[in-house]
């Protein structure tokens, strides 16, 4: 609800009372003045930058662990059948009737086919872990990038405090090194 005040205070501004006192040029209160017109708006898109980054960490964050379950499971399902073709592999080896040992092979052999069929679970499980891969290879671009829209409102914040022009203008270069960041969490083109 603020974000909507400002950035309504913003555009419906109110013209300046032209008899009010103005600062002396170059004064404190003048930069200061200049700086609070400016950095209201630019706080909120850096805000802005830094909550779009951290809901596609979260994204990140939700792939790697979902991915991590679901190859677990796939794995687990994987095994249970490995030992169950073992098994009847055992079985048809050891028996001595013939029609026993051709089903039980057969059932052996089957495990390895179809949808859910061993070979099917392992490329299905390892396709999971290489998105999860991925996905945490990405991840730590993210997190820099939030770190640095982070400092940029912090930088901001302090040009406010001491009416500084160099930190505001300071404060976009963080926000682009946060943007290279955080490109680089989403494509890793380098």
């Amino acid at each position: 609800m603020a974000l909507i005040d400002s950035v309504l205070n913003l555009v419906n501004k109110k013209p300046k009372d032209p008899d009010a006192p103005k600062p002396a040029p170059g004064s404190r209160s003048e930069r200061e003045a200049r700086i609070k017109d400016k950095a209201g708006l630019v706080i909120n898109v850096f805000a802005l930058l830094l909550a779009v980054n951290t809901y596609i960490g979260g994204g990140l964050s939700s792939t790697v662990m979902n991915n991590t379950i679901k190859a677990n499971d796939t794995w687990n399902f994987y095994q249970a059948k490995s030992i169950k073709q073992t098994e009847y592999m055992l079985a048809s080896e050891q028996t001595t009737d013939k029609a026993k040992a051709e089903k039980w092979a057969a059932k052996a052999a089957s495990y390895e086919e179809g949808d859910e069929g061993k070979r099917a679970l392992f490329e299905k499980a390892k396709a999971l872990e290489a998105e999860r891969d991925q996905a945490k290879k990405r991840s730590p671009w993210i997190s820099y990038a939030s770190t640095a829209y982070q400092l940029s409102i912090v930088l901001l914040s302090a040009s406010i405090l001491a009416v500084n022009m160099m930190m505001f203008w300071a404060s976009f270069g963080v926000v682009a090194v946060g943007l290279v960041l955080m490109s680089q969490g989403i494509w890793m083109w380098f």
